[in-house]
């Protein structure tokens, strides 16, 4: 079974958000048309919502850390920044995230598009459904939204696409494992999530895909490959190693973007 987000083909009135993950904070080749604070029945998103233009698209701009990365992944308020981008008119979600390779075909430095998701995260705000929100805005009967293929073909296919288009390799397919954070996994967690059939590890694609797919929204994660996963690697895992490897990395991620958004 698909979604109904699935089943969209080339549409009007698009509106494209893009959410930043650690690292990115912005798509400077976007111009800024205006930022926005939006407030929210769940109270305040992680950033501004930044309004941007490029081509005459319109798109928006959200910081799932907030300006200088501060916000840990368990902490991030994710319905506010999902139920804003909605109230905005936002109908497709790109979203970065860094994460660690576990299987060999996510080395370091590589950009992905996952396809399934395994969430291993714990008490963190995950529905739309309570008192809150008017259940006539969710997808699914009463609020069972269908969640089979957690990441929108046609937008992954699309940014595929893309990708081939100027020539820059992305991973097409994979398991996003979600952790809770902000600790890194142990060896002998990496080793059940292989066994699991996680290829990457990361720790904010859950509830993010969940809460999108509740408003009808379609998602997909550009993953980027920051390091080896814990015991992937003789050597430790190095801070100061992922910033260097996640600066040139969000450099690729925002070339594809801005040619996604040139040409999608």
């Amino acid at each position: 079974m698909t979604s109904s987000a699935d089943m969209r083909t080339k549409r009007d009135n698009v509106i494209l958000a893009i959410i930043g993950g650690t690292g990115f904070e912005g798509v400077p080749e976007f111009a800024i048309t205006r930022q926005e604070a939006v407030d929210t029945p769940y109270g305040k998103p992680s950033s501004m919502l930044y309004h941007v233009s490029l081509h005459g698209k319109p798109s928006v701009f959200i910081s799932r850390h907030g300006a200088g990365s501060r916000i840990m992944p368990h902490q991030i308020n994710y319905r506010a920044n999902i139920f804003a981008l909605h109230e905005l008119g936002v109908t497709d979600v790109i979203a970065m995230g860094a994460v660690g390779g576990i299987t060999p075909r996510f080395t370091t430095g590589s950009l992905a598009l996952p396809n399934q998701i395994i969430d291993y995260t714990w008490g963190r705000k995950h529905t739309f459904v309570d008192d809150q929100v008017d259940f006539d805005i969710l997808e699914g009967e009463s609020g069972h939204a269908e969640f089979s293929y957690p990441y929108d073909r046609h937008l992954r296919e699309s940014i595929l696409s893309c990708a081939e288009t100027i020539g820059m390799p992305v991973i097409d397919h994979g398991v996003y494992g979600v952790t809770q954070g902000p600790r890194l996994e142990t060896a002998a967690e990496i080793d059940r999530m292989d066994r699991d059939g996680v290829d990457m590890v990361g720790m904010t694609a859950m509830p993010e895909a969940a809460l999108a797919r509740e408003l009808g929204m379609s998602y997909a994660t550009l993953a980027m490959v920051v390091n080896p996963a814990a015991g992937r690697s003789d050597e430790p895992i190095s801070m100061e190693d992922i910033r260097r490897v996640l600066e040139k990395t969000t450099n690729k991620a925002c070339q594809l973007l801005l040619a996604f958004h040139s040409i999608g």
